[in-house]
């Protein structure tokens, strides 16, 4: 009976042992899994972007001194127009390159004759310059579809917009036409002499609904610095950009009816070379500057010392020089991606994270260039009257390692930094998307914690197995045990609209305790200690020490809430967070990093606590016995022999805590105010990495960039926490070498 049985044991500790390995070769694929599966939705942030050669149409010959002024294409790439001097769209069909149609701009005005340029505005848009100086505005409406038989029907029309017919001026090189609502029609004139004409057509309406019209004209002929070579308008008219033929950036003050303003006078570049366009970048607040040696820079007004209350034009991001001159600069219009030529290609380089996209080379020189208003097709058109059609693939062009974790210099900002914003109330802005302060935020938090949690729990749990009585402790380790089963929602739920009301009405007597309740505690004990050993007291509390403590807890806080009301009136001015403020230039924020510290350390401490004592109490009774015979006093035993002992099993609960607290979400979701700021103020409040995910990824568009890369913040606290057990399993090891048990 007795083989039987043994044999029986040793074939079930072999079965539990293979069991046990195919259960941890599990959990290792899985996480592994769990790894390459995140990985999978983040690593596309940084795929190369890609163009294709989607169509190619020749133009029929229309007179060799007919000029070609604007070029475009449908968003599904099944037809082309261009727009000639003649003031006529034609469009072709790409599948055979046959006219589909030929239209001529309506609202042509009287006495013109021919086009002098075609500002393209967006969406198939256009300003038109006539030779005797008029103004027209059309819009193209340029679509196709297919038919049960497959075949492609092209529809097209062309229609005026009238709020953009302006009279014929004389003496205009170059014209600007901008609608502007609620305000009228600014018109923009390059005059010979390189004078600046501005002529404001305003329209203004009573409360009677009765409309009044009036014109103010300003021209601007100081003298300038070079030879004008480049100019841009924003959108609303209100700046005006010049460039010269010395490397000279201008620009003008335009808002004011009947006066134009010269605001700066920069060099922009090096070796005063001519600046050969120009182009505003989508959100008309970052101008784009190409000159003819090819280097291409942004430029935005930001706020520098000495200047008052008018902001300076200043250079912010340099992109890749092209090889050859700029001759012209193309802005997406769903991005801040530029698209610009040398002639022999184009490169398209995204502002913010300073990438270069891509480059498309060109048979022959690009004369004519166009982007769809969906951001992914380019047309081209060379010096043979080809048009050549591209599918562009430009996925994320506003990431990269430079934006994620690094200083960047964003629109509307005086100097660079880390800043998260992933979203605006308009479609214009700049994404900023650093995870550095995510990063900060959720070592922030874990750090706080643990500084609260690590004593609390550690002592409690040296207290508990070597000093308290082992009736008391089997009533007290469990209720700490369930304090772990506490859902976090609910720990975040106190934490936010009880615990934060609750210290900001008295965050100078937390403080105040801080100091009082530790000394009162340390003088109780001094006295105690006088006490005779066998003394009723001592019989009494003897392993219940804590419970005789509490009183005296509360006595200091008590003390502490009564001396916080004296020391605020007459050492801060009667407002503690108001004298932060005004002195310190601290703003104390409700939900901030000391509610943090309290929330999450009490979710916290149950772990360490747990862990830490068993290890403390499995700790064999000779060594104790040994301290004691020796002439060790209790504390010294549990302090010098112990503690020292259970060393790997305390650190291994401070790691686990530490896991805990690092990956922690609802919490810190909802007991900070979620701002994701970098500041080690304990009156600040924090965004984790965790938090921010829990946060953004309800809204964030299906592998859109703010997707993807809520995704690789996944990752990256995955990597984090597995390079943290890693080095706590090493040193975790180094101690069980050390002390020789665990």
């Amino acid at each position: 009976m007795a083989k039987t049985f043994t044999d029986k044991s040793r074939r079930n500790d072999r079965i539990a042992e293979v069991l046990i390995r195919i259960g941890g070769i599990m959990v290792i694929v899985s996480v592994i899994w769990i790894l390459v599966m995140i990985s999978q939705v983040a690593l596309p942030l940084f795929y190369p972007s890609s163009a294709t050669l989607a169509a190619t149409v020749k133009l029929p010959s229309a007179g060799s001194n007919v000029r070609i002024l604007a070029v475009g294409s449908e968003e599904k790439r099944q037809g082309v127009f261009s727009l000639d001097e003649t003031g006529t769209f034609r469009f072709f069909k790409v599948s055979d390159g046959s006219i589909s149609a030929a239209i001529k701009a309506p609202g042509i005005p009287a006495g013109a004759t021919k086009l002098v340029s075609a500002e393209n505005r967006g969406k198939s848009s256009y300003n038109l310059l006539w030779d005797n100086g008029a103004v027209s505005a059309v819009s193209v409406d340029f679509s196709s579809t297919i038919s049960n038989d497959g075949l492609i029907n092209l529809i097209q029309n062309v229609s005026e917009k009238g709020e953009l017919s302006l009279p014929p001026t004389n003496r205009t090189l170059q014209s600007f036409a901008r609608y502007v609502e609620n305000r009228g029609t600014v018109r923009v004139d390059h005059l010979t002499g390189d004078h600046i004409r501005v002529t404001c057509q305003l329209t203004e309406t009573d409360f009677l609904g009765n409309e009044t019209k009036s014109t103010a004209v300003s021209e601007y002929s100081d003298p300038l610095p070079g030879s004008l070579t480049a100019l841009a308008v924003d959108s609303q008219a209100h700046y005006l950009y010049g460039g010269t033929d010395n490397g000279i950036l201008l620009r003008w003050d335009i808002s004011e009816p009947g006066e134009t303003r010269l605001l700066d006078n920069i060099s922009a570049s090096e070796g005063h070379e001519a600046i050969t366009s120009l182009a505003l970048v989508l959100g008309d607040v970052s101008i784009a500057v190409g000159d003819a040696k090819g280097r291409i820079s942004t430029w935005f007004p930001v706020n520098v010392s000495g200047s008052g209350a008018d902001k300076r034009l200043t250079k912010i991001h340099v992109l890749r020089p092209n090889p050859g001159k700029v001759s012209f600069i193309l802005p997406s219009p769903r991005s801040k991606t530029i698209f610009s030529s040398d002639s022999a290609s184009i490169h398209a380089d995204h502002m913010t994270s300073e990438r270069n996209l891509l480059t498309i080379k060109s048979s022959a020189p690009v004369i004519r260039a166009s982007i769809s208003p969906k951001g992914n097709t380019l047309t081209l058109l060379d010096n043979t009257d080809s048009i050549t059609v591209w599918d562009l693939k430009i996925q994320h062009p506003d990431i990269s390692f430079g934006t994620l974790f690094g200083k960047v210099w964003y629109e509307g900002y005086d100097k660079p930094g880390y800043s998260w914003q992933s979203s605006s109330a308009n479609d214009d802005y700049e994404p900023k998307m650093s995870l550095v302060p995510l990063v900060f935020g959720t070592i922030k938090a874990t750090l706080f914690a643990m500084l609260f949690a690590v004593p609390l729990a550690l002592l409690a749990a040296l207290y508990t197995s070597q000093f308290m009585s082992p009736k008391l402790k089997g009533r007290v380790k469990p209720v700490v045990e369930i304090m772990a089963a506490i859902p976090s929602v609910v720990i975040g739920f106190l934490a936010g609209l009880w615990l934060a009301p609750l210290v900001d009405k008295s965050v100078l007597t937390i403080f105040l305790s801080i100091i009082i309740v530790p000394l009162m505690l340390l003088l109780t004990i001094f006295f105690w200690k006088r006490t005779k050993r066998a003394s009723p007291l001592q019989r009494v509390t003897h392993g219940r020490e804590f419970i005789a403590m509490i009183p005296v807890v509360l006595l200091g806080f008590y003390f502490a809430a009564l001396l916080s009301t004296f020391a605020e009136a007459q050492l801060f001015a009667g407002d503690f967070k108001q004298w932060l403020f005004n002195s310190l230039e601290i703003r104390y924020d409700q939900r901030n990093s000391i509610i943090i510290a309290i929330a999450l350390g009490f979710a916290v401490i149950p772990i360490i606590f747990t862990i830490a004592e068993d290890a403390i109490s499995n700790v064999p009774r000779n060594l104790t016995a040994a301290s004691l015979a020796l002439g060790g006093s209790r504390w010294q035993t549990a302090w010098r022999v112990v503690l020292p002992s259970a060393l790997p099993g305390v650190f291994s609960a401070v790691m686990i805590g530490f896991g805990r607290a690092i990956g922690e979400t609802m919490i810190v979701l909802m007991a900070t105010g979620n701002t994701p700021i970098m500041s080690w103020s304990l009156f600040n409040g924090l965004r984790s990495l965790s938090a921010n995910i829990a946060v953004e990824i309800p809204e964030a568009p299906f592998n859109s960039s703010l997707y993807r890369v809520l995704f690789l913040s996944a990752v990256l606290l995955f990597v984090f926490t597995f390079i943290v057990n890693t080095l706590a399993e090493a040193l975790r090891q180094r101690f069980r070498k050390k002390y020789g048990r665990y």
